[in-house]
């Protein structure tokens, strides 16, 4: 970093990549400033927080972060379990953001609007990389402030701006309109929302495993309340990426959630509509009649949409940034995780190199830095930190010697959805090997012999 040496580096959000990027700072010898939206670290998974994770422990904690706290006494969770979201907030980002070092360096309910360098708009060149950066920020008190900052790491993730119902990446016509039918994306629909989806027509849209896990909580909750009427809508001529590869499925976990929503299928407790890209809502008294683009209608009481995310670029128009036109990610990893021509075992480990912009000392990382692409893993996001506080703390070949590897999951997805396909290096990995393989994006549910909720919920969970 050019900037003066005692300005901190802001940090924003507060997940699981946004506290690792503050811990690894830290052992660096830099000062982080952390702001985060909501009320507390990990506050969009916090919504999700009765969906199981794909990923195993082991894959779920960073570096950095594990030695702040075992300093402390913590003690790790069995590396091969599979947490839920709410024990990966109270066993690990909690503790986490409650470290003093963290905590005195953590603003919650702290929304970051605009990033920009102090005193230059976007179109001024001189002394640019030596200027630092202005955050502003609306505070909770109700007072909107600027910070002044040496370097900027995004990590906000997508959360909070998911995908339209629509075709061409627009909204369906009369989906604004219909807002008050549209659930969130993860609702827990046999917890809190229960009331919401009990003997109703439930329609769920997308091809992903969140889609899958909402479908399967339905079902159990169907079990109770047997008028639930279950539909199901996907763009594709079939659902077999959602189906997936069954008992040789990488994952084995993912495979058995795959495997179920078949079954459900092939007994007609779900009913699914092929090719159904969705044109319009109309919304009526007794429910909203959706229709496709090539005229079939569905009707149903409340629609669920597992359509994926996309990263909110707003707050950032100011900065000069060179993004991949298709998936929004920076310009030199975009065709790397394209999912139109990319899935597990094709995207190599990267770090600050890759994730640079023109505007020099700033960084999107996590789940915003995959843009629209939905192959990201948590792991990933945490090397990413790694070598980007590496790049800002000038050990330049630290931070170009990346170590991410990870074995190959067996079955991908390109689904617009939530669904996670794991980057890893070149190479086959064996069977064994990809057990053990963590995929966690916004997020990535998984169903075990259990019942789970579907409460609602992504920002990615970085």
């Amino acid at each position: 970093m050019d900037s003066a040496n005692s300005l901190p580096v802001a940090v924003i959000g507060a997940g699981p990549v946004g506290l690792a990027a503050a811990a690894h700072l830290l052992e660096r010898g830099l000062e982080p400033l952390v702001f985060e939206a909501g009320p507390t670290a990990g506050a969009a998974i916090e919504q999700w927080r009765h969906i199981r994770l794909f990923s195993p422990w082991r894959f779920n904690i960073d570096a950095a972060a594990a030695r702040m706290l075992e300093a402390t006494g913590w003690e790790s969770q069995r590396p091969t379990a599979l947490p839920y979201g709410g024990e990966l907030i109270d066993n690990y980002l909690a503790p986490l953001a409650a470290l003093p070092q963290i905590e005195s360096r953590l603003q919650t309910g702290a929304r970051v609007i605009a990033v920009t360098r102090q005193g230059l708009d976007k179109t001024h060149v001189r002394n640019r990389d030596t200027t630092p950066f202005t955050v502003r920020v609306e505070h909770a008190d109700g007072e909107t402030r600027d910070h002044t900052v040496a370097a900027v790491i995004d990590a906000s993730g997508t959360w909070s701006r998911r995908n339209p119902l629509g075709t061409s990446g627009l909204p369906a016509i009369g989906e604004d309109t219909a807002a008050g039918r549209i659930s969130a994306p993860l609702p827990d629909v046999t917890g809190r929302d229960r009331a919401a989806f009990a003997g109703r027509r439930v329609l769920v849209v997308g091809a992903g495993h969140s889609a899958a896990n909402t479908l399967i909580s339905i079902a159990d909750l169907a079990k109770d309340e047997p008028d639930t009427r279950i539909l199901w809508a996907v763009r594709g001529a079939t659902a077999e990426k959602v189906y997936g590869g069954g008992d040789a499925d990488g994952l084995p976990a993912r495979g058995q959630l795959g495997g179920r929503v078949r079954r459900l299928v092939e007994a007609g407790k779900i009913e699914l509509h092929t090719t159904f890209g969705i044109a319009s809502l109309k919304t009526l008294d007794s429910g909203v009649i959706i229709e496709a683009v090539d005229g079939r209608t569905i009707e149903a009481d409340v629609i669920v949409p597992c359509t994926g995310f996309r990263p909110d670029l707003d707050i950032l128009r100011e900065l000069r940034l060179n993004l991949d036109p298709a998936v929004e990610a920076p310009v030199e990893l975009g065709p790397l995780i394209d999912p139109e021509f990319h899935s597990c075992g094709t995207v190599p480990p990267h770090g600050a190199k890759l994730l640079a912009h023109p505007d020099k000392d700033f960084y999107i990382v996590g789940m915003k830095s995959y843009g629209r692409a939905p192959t990201f893993l948590l792991a990933t996001g945490y090397e990413q930190v790694r070598s980007v506080v590496a790049a800002l703390a000038g050990d330049h070949e630290a931070a170009d010697t990346v170590h991410l590897e990870l074995p190959e999951t067996g079955v991908c997805s390109t689904d617009a959805g939530t669904s996670c396909d794991v980057p890893t290096t070149a190479g086959k990995a064996t069977a064994a090997a990809a057990e053990e393989s963590g995929c966690c994006a916004a997020p990535e549910p998984v169903l075990v012999g259990f019942p789970t909720g579907l409460a609602h919920g992504r920002s990615g969970i970085n």
